[in-house]
Parts: structure tokens; sequence; C-alpha cells
């Protein structure tokens, strides 16, 4: 919701395993959202002022089918805390979120 909010926000070791993740699965990871100002979040999100994205920690990804599967799998192989999957629909509206947040209060995997 900022231009240039991915490089300003971004945790840049977060960014660097979303790259080593793009090199594990061989294809090209199209990032539709990751960083989000806490008040856009709000708006955006049930997570609301506090949610995963506000830390520049987080991103969705636009995949479906063989490479969701594909980025799934390395994605629990390098340990991401936050795996939320949604493949209904239309497959460019299909993603898969993933954030390395520790909490106690949600759940690991989720589906929307």
């Amino acid at each position: 919701d900022r231009p240039g909010s991915g490089y300003e926000f971004m945790c840049h070791s977060f960014v660097k395993r979303i790259d080593e993740l793009r090199d594990r699965c061989g294809f090209p990871i199209i990032i539709s959202s990751a960083y989000r100002s806490p008040a856009y979040n709000d708006r955006k999100s049930s997570t609301g002022l506090n949610g995963p994205h506000t830390t520049g920690r987080a991103v969705d990804i636009v995949v479906s089918g063989k490479n969701a599967h594909t980025l799934l799998r390395e994605a629990f192989a390098m340990g991401f805390k936050g795996v939320g999957v949604a493949q209904k629909g239309p497959h460019n509206k299909r993603f898969i979120h993933l954030d390395d947040i520790e909490s106690s209060t949600r759940p690991w995997i989720w589906s929307y």
C-alpha cells in the first residue's frame, strides 16, 4: 500500500529465505502481497493492526496445482511457522501465505 514498501519495510533475512525457497522450488515466485502498513492491513485482513504482513516477515504467493504442492513441501522443510492455503476459485486467485513468526495463539497451518 506504500510505494517502495517491498524494499523499505521487508525484513531482509526473511526475503533471503523466500529467495532460497524459490531456488529450492525451481520456478518463479509471484508475490501478491508482502508488507502492509497497519492501517491498510486493518482494512484488508481479519488480523487487524498487528497482522503478520505488518512485520515485513510475511508474503502471499500466487501459486496453484503441482507448483503449490512443491512450494508447500519445500516451505515445510524450511520450517516456515505460518502457512495459509487458499486453493479454491480461479487459478490467478489461489495463493499460499508464508511467514516465519512464532505464535502460540494461532494455528501453524490454516486454510482460507
